[in-house]
């Protein structure tokens, strides 16, 4: 992997449903940040060299029996730390301090008063500023060698910083958009107190990355799957210029695109790619390993398999070929537990990072395995992509499999097919597309008893989502207008055969998922 910063920040994942979060606020600053394991040793920080560490939040109590600890050495390197929320707790704790319930629970909203002005954490911020909580448990006492930054009318010490060690606390979340200071206290973190210059940029890692890869492939030939997702196309387009011609895309029709999928990828490529292009069509071996399957995990383990089978043997016809480019980002990386130092639990498998043979024939190459989305998305546009492929709305590796809820069979898929297809014409119509993070149609195992044209129907159900977010960790509902909807639904109604109902997903992640399996 090329070398993406001469300095970094480590965030040490507690559980928390932000981490993600705040490794994306700090690459917002300009400073290059990785999410690691909570129990990462001290030791290999060191080796690290990393100019600050964050400790994440997470749901346990530090209190309770089996609660994440980390190394508490981290505190002695002479390294910055900021704690969040249980990070705050953990450290605070193991330094002497006490952490117990809290008598009043802090969720949502909070004014913040600063008590000491002249801290480098609050520097340019007001007296008074709103912050977001979300703690049941809060720090009762802390040692004497604590002092205390800030406090709400519930939380005496809602920020602490040690009076000898680079340690910072903060009882709020800085990096939830509900602080609107968040980003301003995060920069005083890195730049005032990590002394980080701010230097990272996507144009220098585009160069970096584009200049390993043609060192590392040499004269050999690169192959890169096309999935017609920003991510592949991205992918495709750094290869490109790092090669040139000495890259072949194979685009894997398993029978699990969207609407014409195949047609667009294809017109796209040529417009854009001057590769060699193979196209499988595979949808009858995909459907016949689903077959009978409506377990998530299942279906997704069944498919990477299928579509690693599908690949490698297209991939045997190019002479030539040592390596296989593939499209994985980092949140892919860290959901799988697919670092050494990363998080241990997978949330979920992909396909880009799960189900490899051990005996895979080519070497792997991952050039967005360091990035974000939006980071991804940067970068196209850098790359010169089109923003209509730059923009489009994210699209599971494992495709309508997982939003073809229950079996999976040809004749659900068309119709979850038609259904999607109206729902995104209509919200480019309204010109919504881009002012919605993503948007779909979902094929429920249900159906429901409806009346048209005078006759009782039994049919299925069509859920459409709508979300909005900036960075898929956290998303809420799209209030899309009624007149919208209304149109969506008639259409769907009246247009697709066998559905007589739709309904719209008004919940928020956390607690659900933006996809449904």
């Amino acid at each position: 992997m090329t070398k993406v910063a001469d300095e970094k920040v480590l965030v040490l994942d507690f559980g928390s449903q932000y981490a993600q979060l705040i490794a994306r606020r700090v690459r917002q600053q300009k400073v290059y940040c990785e999410i690691v394991r909570h129990d990462i040793s001290a030791a290999r920080i060191r080796e690290i060299a990393p100019k600050g560490v964050i400790l994440s939040g997470g749901p346990a109590s530090v209190y309770e029996r089996g609660a994440p600890q980390c190394d508490t050495e981290i505190f002695r390197l002479g390294i910055p730390v900021l704690g969040i929320c249980y990070g705050m707790q953990l450290a605070c704790d193991a330094l002497g301090g006490h952490v117990q319930s809290a008598p009043a629970r802090e969720y949502g909203r909070a004014h913040c008063r600063v008590i000491d002005a002249n801290n480098e954490l609050f520097a340019g911020l007001p007296a008074k500023f709103e912050v977001w909580m979300s703690h049941g448990d809060q720090i009762s006492q802390i040692a004497a060698d604590f002092l205390s930054l800030a406090a709400t009318e519930t939380c005496p010490f809602a920020a602490v910083k040690h009076a000898v060690l680079p340690l910072y606390g903060l009882q709020f979340h800085p990096e939830v958009t509900h602080t609107p200071r968040g980003q301003d206290i995060l920069g005083n973190f890195l730049i005032k107190v990590c002394r980080c210059r701010g230097t990272w940029e996507l144009g220098d890692f585009a160069r970096e990355t584009i200049a390993a890869i043609r060192a590392r492939v040499g004269d050999d030939r690169v192959i890169c799957g096309l999935s017609g997702g920003v991510d592949s196309a991205v992918t495709a387009a750094l290869i490109s210029q790092a090669v040139g011609d000495q890259l072949s895309c194979i685009l894997v029709d398993n029978g699990l695109l969207r609407k014409a999928e195949e047609e667009a990828v294809i017109r796209e490529f040529t417009n854009h790619f001057k590769a060699d292009l193979h196209v499988v069509h595979a949808e009858e071996k995909f459907l016949e390993a689903l077959a009978g399957v409506v377990e998530p995990q299942e279906k997704r383990k069944r498919i990477g398999h299928a579509f690693i089978e599908c690949f490698s043997d297209e991939a045997a016809k190019i002479e030539n070929a040592k390596f296989l480019a593939q499209g994985t980002l980092y949140p892919d990386v860290i959901e799988s537990g697919g670092t050494p130092d990363g998080p241990a639990a997978t949330i979920k498998l992909h396909h880009n990072v799960g189900g490899l043979p051990e005996d895979l024939a080519f070497e792997l190459i991952e050039p967005l395995r360091d990035l974000f989305k939006d980071e991804v998305r940067a970068l196209g546009l850098q790359l010169g992509l089109p923003e209509d492929v730059v923009w489009r709305h994210p699209f599971p590796g494992p495709g309508l499999a997982v939003r073809c809820l229950g079996e999976v069979a040809k004749i659900r898929l068309d119709t979850l097919r038609d259904a999607d297809a109206i729902v995104i014409e209509e919200i480019k119509k309204a010109g919504l597309y881009r002012k919605t993070a993503q948007v779909f149609a979902v094929l429920l195992p249900v159906q429901s008893v409806g009346v048209m044209g005078d006759a009782r129907t039994y049919a299925d159900v069509v859920a459409v989502r709508a979300i909005a977010t900036e960075d898929f960790m956290t998303a809420d509902w799209c209030h899309l207008p009624y007149d919208l909807l209304a149109r969506i639904s008639t259409r769907i109604i009246n247009e697709v055969q066998g559905v007589n109902r739709v309904v719209y997903d008004i919940s928020s992640k956390p607690p659900a998922t933006i996809e449904w399996e």
